[in-house]
């Protein structure tokens, strides 16, 4: 795992003086001007201040709308059981920072609503005249119709019921997908989602209670959900605090999570959907302290449950710190090594990284590039987002504490807030949004809420837009190709023709993408995974597996037994969207493949599928593998471990031919 270091600005002697006169004086422009000294970026890229108090103070999450707008909820009134209690008593702000001359500096700062319900608000989206804040334990949607940047009035409430009230663990920032719905996620202490009034448990797509309580989901939660609220999807849970989500123009997920603090297991996550992420114990609920058979050597590993069956593995672990905001930059203003990656900030170290990927087998492997730090201790990175023009912002919530349960500067009128803006190395610092734009070109934006503008133009006029669309439908840029593919293929009559196309194209993701909008459009995925079932892409196969979740039709079980013919034992990620598949139908799938592979099943793989697997055959077949000379010693704690995932008679009857065998 590489980390690009970055070479600081000052000398070591320099920036321990800097920082000593610094203490002395924290608030204010000036003496953000020369705190904003000490920042450290990437050696391509340079990074300017935007904006400072008391223009803002402590922003807790942030967006940029279409024209290039900062919004940014505030966190004046943090933990309010706290000796220093309510800071504002007319409630914390919304703020509106905009830059009039181009400068590169905000020069103009709005309250679009200020109250109690926002206080240390965790999220907000700008989607035109839609501001979605969310504060557990609501989502609150305020509505701008009259553009005059403030709140029409009181906000209707979309969900409701959310715990971590007046904690970071709580309700986090909606995000627009390239499908047109919404994504989101709660912490571990927000673990549940009720009705707008608070009465009833959302019931997702899948027939579940989104409640917490261990039937299936668990601890922190990931969702998806129509713009109006209505079909929520539970796509990921078994998080501690998974702090925000990303979603690139693939339909893929990317979340952070944070250890239980100072246990070196932060991690960075691809989310497979429906997948359980190893918080606690899947059945139990049990922490990661709580011996059990095959745990695993190093704490960070320990922490996430990594060696059950069952659990999505983690792409990367970073180590100490308190991750809070991420996005996937889609842009083309900043080098290369940045494009179609993550960017995410951690307050702890006082760090925004990026974490290229590239593909291996059915997930991913990445690395680690430094994008911002400072030298300065308040520095404290809580969002970061990709602007029209391509640049990036760093909001800093600017503390001399991390966050959790306390600040420092908790006085009225000593409080502060930063936000910075980065570009390439040497350019001259203007900002400017085009002032030209078509529904087309804010649809290839690098901005996700000018991307909200060009899908809702396009997708209104229905077919009158497929000429329009074609032109980024043939582009070289696979992401712009799949923004276009999302809209081309919800044209009515269209559909097939167009997922026809992705199922065919040359680029994996693309054909990922087909799968994917298929599944979403209910159309039968049958067919389609039929066409895909041998493809020589791991990843393409990931989603066919998928795809089979929940999917009843008689062919489905001999498909999924094609596709866990073709596991080589050595795909972690593979194999655990082959056992996603299996939920609810494990016998008929298992003995699809039992049946085809006959007395070949004991192989390296197979014996990966028997592990993974919990139908009536699976404990006999572990208790096989247990009893078989060629099983090492060292290996045998992973099979036991296994049938603590049995239930049944079946379990009962393997145990008993285990003892009796001596084992």
């Amino acid at each position: 795992m590489k980390s690009y270091r970055i070479k600081p600005t000052l000398t070591a002697i320099a920036t321990l003086l800097l920082a000593t006169t610094l203490s002395a004086q924290r608030h204010g422009q000036a003496a953000a001007a020369e705190q904003a000294k000490l920042l450290q970026s990437h050696p391509e890229l340079q990074a300017t201040l935007f904006a400072s108090e008391p223009m803002l103070l402590n922003p807790a999450n942030m967006d940029i709308d279409a024209e290039g707008r900062v919004w940014v909820t505030e966190g004046v009134n943090y933990r309010l059981f706290k000796p220093w209690g309510k800071i504002q008593p007319e409630g914390d702000r919304i703020r509106i920072l905009e830059d009039t001359d181009g400068d590169g500096r905000a020069d103009l700062a709005k309250t679009f609503y200020q109250g109690n319900d926002v206080n240390a608000a965790l999220g907000i989206a700008v989607l035109g005249t839609r501001v979605i804040v969310s504060c557990s334990p609501k989502v609150l949607l305020f509505t701008d119709e009259n553009g005059d940047d403030k709140a029409d009035g009181p906000p209707t409430v979309l969900f409701n019921g959310i715990g971590g009230v007046d904690h970071d663990h709580g309700a986090h920032a909606f995000v627009f997908g390239p499908d047109g719905k919404l994504y989101f996620n709660v912490g571990n202490n927000g673990g549940q989602l009720k009705t707008p009034d608070g009465k009833s448990f959302i019931i997702d797509k899948a027939g579940n209670e989104v409640n917490g309580r261990g039937r299936p989901y668990r601890q922190g939660l990931v969702f998806r959900c129509n713009l109006d609220g209505s079909g929520v999807e539970t796509l990921g849970y078994n998080f501690r605090n998974n702090y925000e989500v990303a979603v690139d123009s693939f339909g893929t997920l990317w979340q952070s999570d944070n250890d239980d603090d100072g246990n070196r297991g932060v991690r960075i996550n691809f989310v497979m959907e429906f997948g359980n992420y190893g918080y606690t114990d899947e059945f139990t609920g049990r922490g990661w302290r709580t011996k059990r058979t095959n745990q695993e050597k190093d704490v960070p590993s320990m922490h996430w449950y990594q060696n059950d069956p069952g659990v999505i593995p983690n792409l990367l672990q970073t180590g100490q710190g308190s991750p809070t905001g991420i996005a996937v930059y889609e842009g083309s203003l900043l080098p290369d090594v940045f494009r179609g990656q993550m960017m995410h900030c951690d307050a702890g170290p006082r760090i925004v990284r990026a974490y290229p990927v590239k593909p291996s087998g059915a997930g991913y492997t990445g690395e680690i590039v430094n994008m911002l730090q400072s030298n300065d201790p308040w520095y404290r990175p809580s969002d970061v987002c990709t602007a029209p023009d391509g640049s990036v912002f760093v909001a800093d919530w600017h503390d001399g504490h991390v966050g959790g349960h306390h600040m420092t500067d908790h006085k009225k009128g000593q409080m502060t807030g930063r936000i910075y803006r980065l570009t390439p190395k040497g350019s001259d610092g203007r900002y400017a949004v085009p002032q030209k734009r078509t529904a087309l070109s804010m649809l290839a934006s690098p901005n996700l809420a000018a991307r909200y503008i060009g899908w809702q133009q396009l997708n209104k006029v229905g077919a009158k837009a497929e000429g329009t669309l074609t032109k980024l439908w043939q582009s070289d840029d696979p992401r712009l190709r799949a923004r276009a593919l999302h809209l081309l293929a919800r044209i009515d009559g269209l559909e097939k023709k167009y997922i026809g196309a992705a199922l065919g194209d040359d680029n994996p993701d693309i054909r990922v993408t087909g799968l994917r909008i298929a599944r979403e459009r209910g159309i039968d995925v049958i067919p389609l995974v039929k066409q895909l079932v041998g493809d020589p892409s791991a990843a393409v196969r990931r989603e066919c597996a998928i795809a089979l979740r929940h999917n009843e039709s008689p062919a489905a079980p001999a498909l999924w037994a094609k596709l866990a013919q073709q596991h080589d034992g050595n795909d972690r990620w593979y194999l655990e969207a082959l056992g996603l598949a299996l939920d609810r139908q494990q016998d008929k799938f298992f003995g699809a493949w039992l049946e085809v592979v006959g007395s070949e099943w004991d192989t390296l793989a197979g014996r990966d599928i028997v592990w993974r697997s919990r139908s009536k055959k699976t404990p006999d077949l572990l208790v096989k593998i247990l009893l078989d000379k060629k099983t090492g010693e060292a290996d045998k704690p992973r099979y036991i471990r296994a049938l603590d995932f049995q239930s049944g008679p079946e379990k009962e009857a393997a145990l008993i031919k285990l003892l009796s065998a001596g084992g």
